[in-house]
């Protein structure tokens, strides 16, 4: 009896301590949003300056999101079209990517039978205005907000076009831009089909369905296969489960998620016939492919349905929903952790007060795929086949990030005639554009050129004109050694420049193909597809 007693005074104080709890935590909740609106009435009501109530309102909102996770976003109200376009891939527009280059935002893509194609815009272009709205100095997201809009609404564009002296005023009517997911499809070789997948946007699974059918109904004797999933950031896991399923029987597991929230925790499987379960597979992957790119690619390596290549995956295993908060604005929160068959989480650091902390080698743990290879957890997915980091040279990002091969592909479409083919066509200008960049005076200005300018300088200041002649002297040695450094790296300027050139004329679905003639990646892939004995024995098949 006095057992039950004590039991029953303990499971009463243990009630009373979490309702405590509760109730502490709801105090502590509506103490502190009370405080918050507190201080926003004051501001507005007593600072000095003018306020932005959305502005400052975000601000708030993204500091206290910041100690979460990198993942976890407010979107405002004027964001939904960004999010669309990063999810959806829609947006209500005209169809172009920009970027401000000197003094105006400038075209570098143009998406094809979208309003600013079929207006004329060219890649190249600057906006000189929008709407009457003066472009100058204003970002490309400035300019952006005011060409998105409702579908059929008209926008007015004032164009400078390199190459001709008068401005161009052009009327566009929006419309909603579908940006594709799968870009680019078609054969590598007579063999093996290429298909090239961008973003896990909706439908991506029956994009990808639809490009393999196509091709081996137009090339009855494909033997493999290549899916592109490099520079693939991720989008949604419905369609991680659909494009999975091209490849994979029905009823697989492709992912399951873990929650705090019971409720969250789900299994995917696969609902439909794969379109092809044993054509040879090779899955692209790189440091920038994560979240869906990492469920598709793990599970292809967890079930030994093909082999991975590339370099180590981003390491992104977080599930994200989102949330209306009213006023069209949501917040996308970190909801689950996902698994992949084997049972292991790719994620590679947790966060703490919105810091990362990357997990330990020692702490990752062991997991085997279906024919018994060991994978490991926490680190992203390591393909099967590692291939060198295929970052540019620190030289030639110099080149891009100034804009100096963009620039200098406007000029030479303006003076040569555009390719007839994107695969066929190559660049033979190198020493053309070693001289347009001299005339740009182009200095990559490394490390230790920063170092001897400062020390030129006190030593003008000093009076000193013996290190002054010194330093000179360096400064051209290091001079001389950066014109070496891009002349040693000619065949991948070429090839960049060959690119850019064949987009003017052929969009992304040229360059795609450009790139594949001289992807070093792509022919390793050749290489293995064409091995079946190399290719069973990576996936450890008998």
């Amino acid at each position: 009896m006095k057992k039950r007693n004590i039991l029953a005074i303990l499971s009463t104080a243990f009630i009373l301590c979490l309702a405590a709890f509760t109730y502490n935590k709801e105090f502590e909740i509506a103490k502190n949003i009370e405080i918050f609106a507190n201080v926003y009435k004051e501001i507005n009501s007593n600072y000095v300056d003018e306020t932005n109530p959305s502005s400052l309102m975000k601000t708030g909102i993204d500091a206290m999101l910041h100690q979460l996770d990198p993942f976890t976003n407010y979107i405002s109200e004027v964001q939904i079209e960004n999010y669309r376009l990063a999810f959806e891939g829609k947006y209500n527009g005209i169809g172009v990517r920009a970027k401000r280059i000197g003094d105006y935002v400038t075209v570098t893509e143009v998406y094809q039978n979208y309003p600013a194609f079929k207006a004329g815009i060219k890649v190249g272009d600057q906006v000189l205005a929008v709407n009457g709205q003066d472009g100058k100095g204003k970002e490309s997201e400035d300019l952006f907000q005011i060409v998105r809009g409702m579908p059929k609404s008209e926008v007015e564009f004032t164009i400078k076009r390199p190459g001709i002296k008068e401005k161009l005023n052009l009327k566009l009517i929006r419309d909603e831009v579908n940006i594709p997911n799968v870009p680019y499809s078609g054969m590598v070789n007579a063999d093996v089909g290429f298909i090239y997948l961008s973003t896990f946007t909706e439908n991506a699974g029956k994009n990808v369905r639809e490009a393999l059918n196509k091709l081996k109904t137009d090339h009855p004797n494909m033997k493999g296969a290549i899916l592109d999933l490099r520079e693939n950031g991720g989008g949604l896991l419905s369609e991680a489960v659909e494009v999975s399923n091209v490849f994979i029987p029905q009823g697989q597991l492709v992912a399951s998620t873990r929650s705090k929230l019971k409720e969250r925790e789900q299994l995917y499987k696969t609902a439909n016939p794969p379109a092809d379960p044993t054509i040879p597979l090779v899955v692209l992957i790189n440091n920038h492919s994560a979240s869906a790119s990492e469920i598709v690619s793990g599970t292809i390596q967890d079930l030994d349905r093909g082999v991975i290549l590339g370099q180590i995956s981003y390491g992104k295993g977080l599930v994200q929903n989102t949330k209306d908060v009213g006023y069209n604005a949501k917040v996308k929160l970190t909801i689950a952790k996902y698994y992949i068959p084997s049972g292991r989480c790719i994620q590679s650091v947790k966060y703490e007060n919105g810091e990362p902390v990357h997990l330990p080698d020692s702490l990752r743990v062991a997991f085997k795929t279906r024919n018994g290879r060991t994978v490991y957890d926490g680190g992203g997915v390591k393909p099967d086949i590692e291939l060198p980091d295929a970052d540019y040279p620190r030289i030639i990002k110099k080149l891009i990030d100034q804009d100096l091969i963009f620039n200098y592909c406007t000029e030479f479409c303006l003076k040569n005639p555009a390719p007839t083919d994107p695969k066929t066509f190559e660049f033979g200008g190198f020493e053309d554009f070693m001289g347009y960049l001299k005339s740009k005076q182009f200095d990559d200005l490394d490390t230790l050129e920063v170092k001897l300018n400062e020390i030129q300088n006190l030593s003008a200041k000093e009076g000193d004109q013996t290190i002054a002649e010194n330093v000179t002297k360096m400064k051209n040695h290091l001079n001389q050694k950066q014109w070496s450094e891009l002349t040693k790296h000619k065949i991948l300027i070429s090839n960049i420049i060959e690119e850019e050139i064949v987009r003017r004329s052929f969009y992304e679905e040229g360059s795609i193909q450009k790139k594949m003639v001289h992807d070093p990646i792509i022919k390793e892939a050749l290489s293995i597809l064409s091995d079946p004995l190399r290719y069973s024995k990576i996936l450890g098949k008998p």
